[in-house]
């Protein structure tokens, strides 16, 4: 599977991945907006890779690839969706620039935007939720500005750099998404 954005694409995270993920996931800059405070191995990666393959399609971690130029991509950063219920066709999703570089230049946006065109017209869902931590306003920015709706607030759930964080929940709705961005047909 493969679903191209403007300035990405979405496609199936390969084992040759998994040190890319280590590496971002080891940074603190990228794994404070992830709830990850542990280091990872290569070995728990490569674990996680075995589970997810497992998963149905719909629920299957994505790679996130940017345009490098002359028919070429490099791999950025992951997105995907899961708690999919496919009874009252919702989900959760979650992204991440794990690649600096691509940070603060609208890929993230592109990716977000092409996971949720991915979720409603291929997935055929009705309703995209996420949750984000309150530290991490740039996020909250993009998703506002793509059209999602603050929800609510869990009060101090994530403990982090000795205090406790509350964490902000947000969805868009099919037609809400609809109504923005018209439907594509592919």
């Amino acid at each position: 599977m493969r679903y191209f954005g403007k300035k990405v694409r979405l496609r199936a995270i390969e084992r040759a991945d998994l040190p890319r993920y280590v590496e971002w996931f080891s940074d603190p800059a990228v794994s404070e907006n992830l709830s990850i405070q542990l280091p990872m191995s290569l070995v728990h990666e490569e674990r996680w890779f075995e589970e997810n393959l497992k998963l149905p399609v719909e629920q299957q971690a994505l790679a996130i690839d940017a345009k490098a130029g002359r028919g070429k991509w490099e791999h950025i950063g992951g997105a995907g969706f899961h708690a999919v219920d496919k009874r009252n066709r919702l989900a959760e999703c979650g992204i991440s620039i794990g690649n600096k570089k691509y940070w603060n230049r609208g890929y993230g946006t592109d990716a977000l935007l092409t996971l949720l065109r991915y979720g409603f017209e291929t997935l055929n869902l009705n309703s995209i939720q996420l949750r984000v931590l309150e530290f991490n306003q740039r996020a909250m920015h993009v998703y506002e500005k793509i059209g999602f709706v603050a929800e609510g607030v869990q009060r101090e759930v994530h403990f982090y750099k000795g205090r406790y964080w509350n964490m902000h929940f947000y969805s868009i709705l099919r037609r809400e998404w609809e109504a923005r961005y018209g439907a594509t047909k592919e």
